[in-house]
């Protein structure tokens, strides 16, 4: 990407449309930007690997509440059993009390033995019920933090049906002339089709694709803490117009630059954009048909919720 961008400035120089200076700042910015892009997407996969051991964590804790729960009610049990014998021994040690000091030395040996154990299980437990508190505070605990992160995980969920909602509504004149909203994964995309927004080879938005964009932008300015990821796509036709342009990767690049100016020319800020530019390496249809070649030759505005929050709530 690094030499094709080169070969932009380069050009560039030649026609007087770029400083050296602003391609390096647009490079860098470029680069800022693909690492935030992969940053995020590692963060997305920590985050739903985190959800997934808390609930594991979740449920071994309800597992070992539940054993020192029934282990509780067993001791219980045998505490009762110990108090009806001492009864029955203290009844028959009363009788035999004033028949035989032998006897009484006997029964009184056997009760102070029954006393022990009764003590050794009174203090088990308690030991065991120790436990058991600890262990259902930190369920206690643990259950409130999925509760938090879940709330928040559907909060976002939400958010991104209304921010759907919002867009399809503002571009609902353009659903069915190569516009489609979607939402899945916790995203919403909006995919445009060229013959909505570009001439054949050309990389300058027509007047009715930029009305949907500036739509678009209109719903965006209301929603500042979404990333917006502007993709461009192409079919697998060579590029042949020569100029600047030296192939797909570098058409789609500058078609997707040509949104996001538009996006920032209408109040989206610039740290919510990222630009990337596939060429003709993800296709969604075949390229042996002319629709197929339609449907690939198309902008993907990939819309995700900010999740900061999320990840603090995850490291506290």
């Amino acid at each position: 990407m690094k030499k094709i961008i080169f070969s932009i400035f380069i050009a560039s120089l030649l026609t007087g449309c770029v400083t050296k200076q602003r391609f390096t700042e647009l490079s860098d910015r470029y680069d800022e930007l693909a690492d935030t892009n992969a940053d995020l997407i590692a963060q997305n996969d920590k985050l739903i690997k985190e959800e997934i051991d808390l609930k594991k964590e979740l449920r071994d804790l309800q597992d070992l509440k539940l054993y020192y729960t029934n282990q509780s009610k067993i001791l219980n049990k045998e505490i009762d059993a110990t108090l009806k014998k001492y009864g029955k021994l203290q009844e028959a040690y009363d009788a035999l009390a004033s028949n035989s000091s032998y006897a009484i030395s006997s029964k009184a040996q056997e009760n102070q033995k029954l006393l022990n154990d009764l003590g050794n299980k009174e203090t088990a437990l308690f030991e065991k019920e120790a436990n058991l508190a600890k262990l259902t505070a930190a369920l206690d605990a643990r259950s409130k933090r999925i509760q938090d992160l879940e709330a928040l995980i559907a909060s976002k969920e939400a958010a991104m049906q209304q921010l759907k909602s919002a867009i399809s509504n503002a571009l609902k004149g353009f659903e069915g002339k190569g516009l489609t909203v979607e939402q899945r994964d916790g995203k919403v995309y909006v995919s445009m089709e060229n013959k909505l927004l570009f001439g054949s080879g050309q990389w300058a938005v027509g007047a009715n694709g930029k009305t949907a964009v500036v739509e678009l932008a209109r719903v965006l300015v209301q929603n500042p803490t979404i990333d917006v990821l502007i993709e461009g796509h192409t079919d697998d036709d060579p590029y042949r117009s020569g100029g600047v342009i030296q192939d797909n990767w570098d058409l789609s690049a500058k078609r997707a630059t040509a949104i996001v100016r538009i996006l920032q020319d209408n109040n989206v800020s610039p740290k919510q954009i990222t630009a990337a530019g596939h060429g003709e390496y993800m296709p969604v249809a075949s390229n042996e048909t002319p629709e197929g070649k339609a449907k690939n030759r198309r902008i993907e505005i990939i819309l995700s919720p900010n999740l900061d929050e999320v990840t603090k709530l995850l490291n506290e």
